[in-house]
């Protein structure tokens, strides 16, 4: 066991002074505080720059129909005038100009914008949705009904806004929010598969550099190479939790500063819109919850509502079941090689269970408790990124359990596995290795 810790030592204390290690260490938490802040940050910018369109009117059936705002001006000008504009665009002071050539109602795309850039998505929609209720109002007055305005006013008022609440035991509320452990459950379950996916690759190159440059003879030598591999398994292993966890303190750390600097007294808006008009199918509820938006403290009280820290613990002992199981898979590989080439046909099939987990969490947000999404969260070489999806959705304690016993369970034999492939592999030079090969390796460890 002191053999084995001195490895572990060895690993450990060679990779965390690595400047790669140091930067990326620093950088990783930037990266991912400048996902969660900045889109937030320049969606709550607004433009300041003053728009004048011209509007040529053929049929003369739009006249003040579009609105001005504050920053776009609208100016409606004689239909002669549009061979004008379009010759000498670039020295007039519009922004872009509008052109209506027929009755819209009839002809939907006898409408285009001139401009000499590229149009904002803000003015296009302000365009087009002042027409389109032009035009809806048209068409509903055409069927003559007495009180349509007051009708259409009505209707227009309908709408309801969910609340979910989540029952503690004690019958004490909580308001969550169904987006929010979607958002959490998709993040975490990508995280686990690069997670394990980086750190697991880093063992097989690790395995194979000692290899081609003959060192692993000198310290095969001195130790086993069941030790071997264990302490380099488990070195990186501790690489990787350190890394991970100062990602999260430095990412949390971050954006509470930024959500102190950019967001006080002041409400972020909403950045789960798009989702929400996904999931209900209707763009008026998915409006009526934009105008209602939500704050920065109101998202954190949804994600305490789903227990960050046994969150983010199974987070940790996942991430680490899923590491140790590929990386003695991956430590077998990089054994069995000479050079990083060869190990594409090894590497492959190993990576399948990882890729059809991740498609499988990308799914399970909507039936997280589906018998295909259950199934994936138990099988050991899927449940790290499965299991982390369905996590946020209140998975029932004893599913965890077992879970995880599995997965225990599971990196025991992969290890086991593993082993036996690695004392033969790693002393082999300069010859071509097959799957023929490789279950040679494995039988010759029990002679």
């Amino acid at each position: 066991m002191s053999k084995i810790s001195l490895i572990l030592q060895r690993e450990y204390l060679s990779r965390v002074r690595k400047k790669s290690f140091i930067i990326m260490t620093l950088l990783g938490p930037v990266l991912f505080a400048a996902m969660m802040v900045v889109p937030t940050w320049l969606s709550s910018m607004e433009d300041s720059i003053e728009k004048n369109i011209a509007i040529v009117d053929h049929t003369g059936l739009y006249v003040d129909q579009i609105k001005n705002t504050d920053l776009i001006k609208f100016e409606y000008v004689a239909p002669e005038s549009e061979e004008n504009l379009r010759t000498n665009f670039s020295s007039t002071s519009y922004y872009a100009y509008l052109v209506i050539s027929e009755n819209l109602l009839e002809n939907p795309d006898a409408i285009r914008l001139y401009s000499d850039g590229q149009i904002t998505m803000d003015v296009r929609q302000h365009i087009t949705g002042g027409l389109r209720e032009h035009l809806r109002a048209q068409k509903l007055n055409s069927f003559e009904l007495e009180g349509l305005d007051e009708i259409i006013g009505a209707i227009n008022q309908v709408g309801i806004n969910l609340t979910t609440i989540k029952l503690g035991e004690d019958g004490s509320e909580k308001e969550s929010s169904t987006e929010m452990a979607m958002i959490v459950s998709l993040v975490f379950a990508f995280l686990t598969y690069m997670f394990v996916f980086i750190y697991g690759t880093q063992v097989l190159r690790g395995v194979m550099e000692e290899k081609t440059s003959r060192i692993v003879e000198v310290i095969i030598s001195s130790v086993k190479p069941f030790q071997l591999m264990l302490g380099k398994i488990i070195g990186i292993a501790m690489v990787a939790l350190t890394q991970v966890f100062l990602w999260i303190l430095l990412t949390v750390l971050i954006v509470t500063g930024a959500k102190a600097i950019f967001f006080s007294d002041r409400d972020m808006p909403s950045r789960l819109d798009g989702i929400e008009m996904t999931l209900e199918g209707s763009s008026q509820d998915a409006q009526a919850a934009a105008a209602d938006g939500f704050n920065f403290d109101k998202v954190m009280d949804m994600v305490k509502s789903m227990n960050p820290v046994a969150t983010l613990l199974l987070f940790l002992l996942y991430f680490l079941g899923g590491y140790l199981i590929y990386a003695s898979l991956f430590a077998a590989v990089g054994a069995a090689i000479d050079n990083e080439t060869d190990s594409q046909q090894f590497i492959f099939p190993i990576t399948i269970p990882i890729i059809i987990a991740l498609y499988v969490a990308m799914a399970a947000f909507r039936n997280p408790h589906s018998d295909l999404v259950f199934w994936f969260s138990m099988i050991p070489f899927t449940s790290p990124i499965v299991m982390m999806a369905r996590v946020p959705f209140d998975v029932p304690f004893w599913q965890i359990a077992v879970s995880l016993t599995l997965l225990i369970a599971g990196f025991l034999f992969t290890t086991w596995f593993a082993a036996r492939i690695y004392r033969t592999g790693i002393l082999m030079y300069g010859k071509k290795v097959s799957y023929k090969e490789l279950w040679k390796w494995f039988r010759y460890s029990d002679k």
